[in-house]
């Protein structure tokens, strides 16, 4: 039986030298990073592939050897696979989900709180020398989180784990899903409007697909308050951009923080580097050494279940 396993970026996930993705397989090929142009002569002859974040164009999938019989999307996001050249060619297609799930959440929570105390600026002005938060009054704006509302856009895995927080915060918190729910004893389920519109804090924690991209545009910027702060661990474009620097530029919503940006990483000259209502981080959610090692794990749980005919964490096949 074929058990070839094809790492095609591993760098992505090892970018440390601290996961072995060895042991996926008793014949595993580990590549730190691949072109579109290196991906036919790589997997030939595989009968599993591994990708991280790696946009895979349909037409590229359809010239996929007939040995693939799965691909692994190491994350949960599977955006970047496509699902219809992967069915026409047999190919099963797994993600991992549930792996990120509270650092991601913890991560949306730091930005909240961080963005809250304009951490940001602070440390800024101890950087250029400027202490007069030290020696005169606060000099930036600092407020508390309890009694606020948070809008939390998704309830996923992820946007569940931040409500549990959140409430711990003593946070009000507003809910908008595409399902249907009933109202629990401290959350309300209701229209996307209504978050925008009431929350103090907006996080979004959905997939990214053709229903939910751009989902925050300038029409639905306007909707928040000019106090309320966006948050998105998700997915970068979620967000119109250029849209959200504009009401960022010209203080429309109070700032944003930014863990996943529209491309990844920034153009140099990206305004969102460099404005003070900003927090940027690289898209660290599920960077966090525990989290990466469960990650693997349950590539390899993927990997060994498919070749023993009992696939699991298939989105499509």
């Amino acid at each position: 039986m074929n058990t070839k396993v094809v790492v095609l970026n591993a760098g992505k996930v090892n970018y440390d030298g601290r996961i072995d993705f060895s042991i996926l397989s008793e014949d595993t090929v580990i590549y730190e990073d691949s072109t579109l142009a290196d991906v036919l002569p790589r997997i030939a002859g595989a009968a599993a592939i591994v990708t991280k974040e790696m946009v895979l164009p349909a037409d590229l999938v359809r010239q996929f050897p007939e040995s693939v019989r799965l691909i692994v999307e190491a994350g949960t996001g599977y955006n970047n696979i496509p699902l219809d050249a992967a069915k026409e060619k047999g190919i099963t297609v797994c993600n991992i989900p549930a792996y990120s799930t509270q650092r991601v959440a913890h991560t949306a929570i730091m930005l909240l709180l961080a963005l809250s105390s304009t951490l940001q600026v602070q440390l800024a002005m101890l950087q250029r020398g400027d202490r007069t938060n030290f020696t005169k009054c606060l000099q930036v704006p600092h407020y508390e989180v309890n009694g606020k509302t948070l809008g939390v856009i998704g309830a996923g895995h992820i946007g569940k784990e931040v409500m549990k927080v959140a409430w711990a915060l003593d946070m009000e918190i507003l809910v908008y899903t595409r399902t249907p729910r009933q109202n629990e004893d401290h959350i309300t389920y209701t229209d996307l409007e209504t978050v925008l519109r009431q929350s103090d804090y907006v996080t979004l924690h959905c997939p990214l697909n053709d229903q939910t991209r751009h989902l925050i545009n300038k029409e639905r910027l306007a909707l928040m308050k000019p106090a309320a702060f966006l948050i998105n661990t998700s997915r970068g474009a979620l967000i119109d951009e250029a849209a959200l620097i504009d009401a960022l530029q010209h203080h429309r919503i109070a700032g944003a923080g930014l863990d996943v940006q529209e491309t990844e990483p920034p153009a140099g000259t990206n305004p969102l580097y460099t404005l003070e209502n900003v927090i940027l981080t690289p898209h660290m959610g599920w960077k966090g050494q525990e989290t990466r090692q469960r990650l693997l794990g349950i590539i390899h749980d993927d990997i060994r279940s498919f070749f023993a005919g009992t696939p699991i964490n298939v989105v499509s096949q």
